[in-house]
């Protein structure tokens, strides 16, 4: 691998944001990320730049978003009824099924350069799941995986009533990364009813502040995942100056 290594990743809260208006910045940062690769093959080493890594935190208005490899009929709602719930709806270019953005829910947008860090999407995956599973841990919330299934679950063991807290689907090109992850921290889960959520009919949705009985702080919760993500991935995490 003949390009200068960047560890930094720059942190960026998005507070409440519009899906589409989010979708087009992830696109512009990772267009620019792979642009910066696709014009080192020309340079010689010492003439490459380093690729920048972004991190993203975003809670979006109520949208269902559904991914390359999903189906339309797992979109239980016409434009009536989309309207009638307030909610939008998006085809995108991640994988994955038909999933739910919304209030109380913490979606994080990794854009990184894997070739920073280690070129293995399925080792990538493991550690945004393993991020959410060490925080939900700090809450005594045991959860964990499904063979076969992405993103965290509750009962991942016994599998009596197992339900998926976050979801997972994310898009990979020359190495650079977008899309995510969306934790379920307060988030209204009655909205996961117009859906067959990630195209799997036969599990629940839950969130934290169902599991625990109470509400949630959604800045304390963000705080643990960026720590998390930073020591699984070896990253250093740093905020843009204003």
């Amino acid at each position: 691998m003949n390009q200068v290594i960047n560890k930094k990743v720059k942190f960026i809260d998005l507070g409440q944001k519009d899906y589409k208006e989010t979708w087009d910045f992830q696109e512009a940062l990772f267009a620019k990320t792979v642009a910066t690769k696709i014009q080192n093959r020309s340079l010689s080493p010492t003439e490459q730049k380093a690729t920048e890594n972004f991190l993203l935190f975003v809670t979006h208005p109520h949208v269902y978003t559904l991914g390359k490899s999903g189906e339309l009929s797992h979109l239980l709602l016409d434009e009536k009824g989309l309207e009638e719930k307030n909610a939008t709806f998006y085809k995108i270019n991640r994988g994955g099924d038909i999933t739910y953005h919304g209030p109380g829910q913490l979606v994080g947008y990794p854009i990184l350069d894997l070739e920073n860090f280690f070129t293995d999407i399925h080792k990538y995956l493991r550690l945004l799941e393993e991020a959410i599973i060490l925080t939900l841990a700090e809450y005594g919330i045991e959860a964990g995986r499904i063979e076969g299934l992405t993103g965290v679950w509750l009962d991942h063991v016994a599998q009596k009533n197992p339900r998926k807290i976050c979801a997972m689907g994310v898009k990979s090109s020359r190495w650079v990364t977008m899309h995510g992850f969306a934790f379920n921290v307060n988030a209204d889960i009655a909205y996961f009813n117009n859906i067959v959520p990630c195209g799997i009919p036969d599990k629940a949705v839950t969130s934290m502040h169902l599991e625990l009985g109470k509400k949630i702080d959604e800045d304390e919760v963000k705080g643990k995942v960026k720590r998390h993500l930073a020591a699984l991935f070896g990253m250093e995490i740093e905020s843009p100056k204003p």
